[in-house]
């Protein structure tokens, strides 16, 4: 048995380490720790504050995640205080979320996940000619060509394919021969470029590979383009209790949002769109099909088990999300946990998850078993209303507080805590979200699917057919998580269309209104409320907890999606889904643990989000004045 200890994670937002157990002879991991390495304050941070702005503070736990946390934070204060924002402002905030969902998917597949796959090395090998004959036929064979609801024009803009000629693909495996041959390999260095997992590819979709990911570290910034027009910039752009700050002007083209404002995101969102049909599905099956041609069907985890996803896109407004009008109308009904999806979605069980059950403890609550926090009373869970961020670090089991040689699973090991659905853990995320709704359609508990949920059906039997494999057997798995995040990638292209042709309808009949000031003076508030915001996020489902007392902040909690896949185990409910996938996965080597890796990146990680930074004697660090009457 060997003990490995990868610390840090790369290509990850945040700081994970991870220790595995391996028999080498058999190449089983026997046991796997997941542990986040710094403490998450936020809670903190906003507590006291008012809730106008705490937005801005929430928004700050991750710069990958950029506006996920943003619209969390938004959706939690406008619950708490009753406040129903316009329509456009809820289109021009879905739009914001799609675009986002989309940039985030394409960055982490082809930028941070994609060198567990290919490799710039092996690219060397191809014969350009070969690659250009390659890249047409993946493009023939692995597109799916949905053109989302009916009545969808984006035939006004140029479209976006790859590149496919020898001559192309012989500049793009010269620069990387000039790379290699240097011996500074940059980004590409320390990887584990021998293991022979990388042979799994033939050497010309290596180079096709590569070719995609420096086209799109070149074109992904134009993904996000919504972000600027409608909320100032990115990362980070800007919002407002009760809506959008940006004002509709058609007559003004000096407005923050005119005509020609419009003609830039609609080009944006119909760039997404090519970028996902005729980029990343097809790269991402082809690959995944091999793989799974291969054999690699392993690191499923808890999505063959336990799924859980909250559903998101508001269709129209919504008076508010505790008192469940928000899942009247979602746009994806995904609302819901799905258990035993592994034996197939006949044999699924499907649980609801509405409005009466985010306040209900027995329901939604987090533990701190293994946790580096103490709670109250020991052992018992705590609805996020009510939960404590109290540090109690105590160090590895091996080693010191600063130079950990091993954690000490039997105690505390990570700053993450334990979220848990009925006492159970969950797997959250794209593939989670695509499992609910399949079951519910399938099951019939969805008799009407809108376009976008048909749309997610028609994907995953689209893919199933291609890879001549039943749902339940593809997508509980590395590749199968990995490739629907690209599936959800495509279907959110299509979704940011959807409401920009919404906003733009409703712009046409007179409607300007972007925000809603009728309760924005905190002497109409209540004494006290409390409320909680929900997102589909690009990694699962996201919920912030707020509750308000005075005017300002009493308590407040984010229980993130990497929260509920990277916690650690617990007595009661077992391993979470990142230990639980290591587990479930072969490594052929002990000491270059590359399957590890890959399905650790296929959750896409964002530790940064379930994790912060604090002083371990909780004194004020440093305070920055930024206005300067202060």
């Amino acid at each position: 048995m060997k003990h490995i200890v990868v610390d840090p994670i790369n290509r990850i937002e945040g700081h994970l380490r991870i220790e595995i157990k391996v028999d080498e002879a058999t190449g089983k991991v026997e046991d796997a720790l997941s542990s986040g390495t710094a403490w998450r304050g936020i809670e903190l941070i906003v507590k006291g504050r008012d809730p106008r702005d705490a937005w801005m503070f929430a928004q700050r736990i991750c710069g990958v995640c950029t506006t996920v946390h943003a619209l969390g934070c938004l959706r939690a204060v406008e619950d708490a205080l009753g406040i129903e924002i316009p329509k456009n402002a809820n289109y021009i905030r879905n739009i914001m979320a799609a675009s986002q969902t989309v940039h985030d998917h394409t960055v982490h597949f082809y930028h941070l996940h994609a060198l567990d796959w290919v490799s710039p090395v092996a690219a060397l090998k191809a014969d350009p000619a070969a690659a250009a004959a390659i890249q047409n036929t993946v493009l023939e064979k692995y597109s799916l060509n949905f053109t989302g609801p009916v009545g969808f024009d984006t035939s006004a803009y140029p479209k976006e394919f790859p590149k496919a000629t020898t001559a192309y693909f012989k500049e793009i495996q010269n620069r990387i021969s000039k790379v290699v041959e240097s011996g500074q390999l940059g980004i590409f260095a320390g990887h584990y470029w021998e293991h022979p997992d990388y042979d799994v590819l033939p050497p010309e979709v290596h180079l096709m590979a590569v070719a995609h990911y420096l086209n799109m570290l070149d074109r992904q910034r134009e993904i996000v383009i919504p972000h600027v027009i409608f909320g100032g910039k990115n990362p980070h752009p800007h919002y407002i209790v009760g809506g959008m700050p940006c004002s509709i002007s058609m007559n003004d083209m000096n407005a923050p949002i005119n005509t020609e404002r419009l003609a830039v995101v609609d080009s944006s969102v119909n760039l997404s769109i090519d970028l996902t049909n005729n980029f990343y599905v097809p790269d991402v099956l082809a690959i995944g099909d091999l793989f799974v041609k291969a054999g690699f069907v392993d690191g499923g985890g808890l999505a063959g088990q336990r799924v859980l996803s909250f559903g998101d896109f508001p269709d129209e407004r919504y008076t508010g999300i505790a008192n469940g009008d928000y899942f009247k109308n979602l746009l994806i009904k995904s609302n819901g946990v799905v258990e035993n999806f592994g034996q197939g979605v006949a044999k699924a069980v499907f649980h609801p998850l509405e409005g009466q059950d985010l306040s209900d403890p027995n329901v939604l609550a987090e533990g701190v078993e293994h946790s580096w926090y103490s709670y109250p009373e020991a052992g018992k869970d705590l609805h996020p209303w009510s939960g404590v961020t109290s540090p109690q670090y105590t160090g590895p089991k091996e080693g010191t507080k600063t130079n950990w040689k091993y954690l000490d699973e039997a105690g505390k090991y990570s700053w993450i805590k334990t979220p848990k659905w009925n006492g159970k853990m969950a797997e959250v995320g794209p593939l989670a979200k695509y499992i609910v709704v399949y079951t519910k359609i399938k099951q019939g508990i969805i008799q009407q699917p809108t376009w976008a949920e048909q749309m997610i059906v028609d994907q995953i039997e689209a893919v199933s057919k291609l890879l001549n494999l039943p749902p339940e057997t593809w997508m509980p798995t590395t590749v199968g998580r990995t490739a629907v995040r690209g599936l959800d990638a495509q279907l959110n292209a299509f979704i940011s269309k959807y409401f920009f042709d919404k906003l733009i309808n409703s712009i046409k009949a007179g409607d300007t209104t972007v925000a809603n000031s009728a309760t924005w003076d905190p002497a109409t508030w209540p004494k006290e409320a409390k409320g909680v915001g929900l997102h589909e996020a690009p990694r699962g489902g996201l919920s912030h907890w707020v509750t308000i007392k005075n005017g300002k902040i009493d308590n407040y909690q984010a229980v993130v999606p990497s929260t509920w896949n990277a916690c650690p185990r617990d007595s009661n409910a077992g391993y979470g889904a990142y230990e639980l996938s290591m587990i479930e996965t072969k490594v052929k080597i002990a000491d270059k643990p590359l399957e590890i890796l890959r399905v650790l990146h296929s959750f896409d990680p964002c530790l940064a989000c379930a994790t912060h930074l604090y002083d371990s004697k909780g004194k004020e660090l440093t305070v920055v004045r930024t206005d300067p009457y202060l």
